[in-house]
C-alpha cells in the first residue's frame, strides 16, 4: 500500500505516493535531485548526507515517510544560482575533493558544523568530518578547506 508524503526540499514542496520502504535517499534522486549520493547504503561513507531540519542525516538510513511533514535541505540548495557557497567555493580552491562522489556529503555536513562551530580548530574539523569518508584525497585539503570557508563566513552565522 503506498503512502502519500509532502516534503519541503530546497525550498520547494515535493509530494508523492510511495512504498514506504522508500529511502529517502532513493526518493530524493527520484525527484531529481541526484547530488544526493549513495555510496555504502549502511550509514558509514556520509554520501548521502542531507539535512533534514537542519540537521544533518544519513538519507540511505532513513524512510522517505520519517520526512514527511518536514524540511530538507540537498547539496543543491548551497549555491545561490552560478555563485557558489564559500564551502564549495573552498573546496574548489583548496584542492579538496578528487572525484567529487563523497562531496555533497561532506558539505552538508559541514555547512552545519560551521554554522555551529564558526572557529573551529583543527581537531574539532578533524571530528566533524569522522562522520563522511573519502576514498580519493588525503583529508589534508578537506581541511584547508573548512578553514579556507570558516575565515570566508567571517563573523556572520546562521546564514546558509
Amino acid at each position: 500500500m503506498k503512502r502519500r508524503i509532502r516534503v519541503e526540499i530546497n525550498g520547494r514542496l515535493h509530494e508523492g505516493e510511495l512504498e514506504p520502504r522508500t529511502l529517502l535517499s532513493d526518493w530524493i534522486r527520484a525527484e531529481g535531485l541526484t547530488g544526493t549520493n549513495v555510496g555504502c547504503e549502511h550509514g558509514v561513507c556520509g554520501a548521502c548526507t542531507v539535512q533534514l531540519d537542519e540537521e544533518p542525516v544519513r538519507s540511505c538510513l532513513m524512510l522517505a515517510v520519517q520526512a514527511d511533514g518536514r524540511s530538507a535541505r540537498t547539496v543543491e540548495a548551497l549555491a545561490d544560482g552560478n555563485d557558489l557557497h564559500p564551502l564549495q567555493r573552498a573546496f574548489q580552491e583548496a584542492h579538496a575533493l578528487q572525484c567529487g562522489f563523497c562531496t555533497p556529503g561532506f558539505l552538508m555536513s559541514l555547512d552545519v558544523f560551521l554554522r555551529r562551530c564558526p572557529d573551529p580548530s583543527e581537531n574539532e574539523i578533524r571530528e566533524a568530518l569522522a562522520g563522511n569518508l573519502c576514498r580519493c584525497t588525503g583529508y589534508v585539503a578537506i581541511i584547508d578547506a573548512v578553514r579556507v570557508a570558516a575565515r570566508a563566513l567571517g563573523p556572520v552565522r546562521g546564514r546558509s
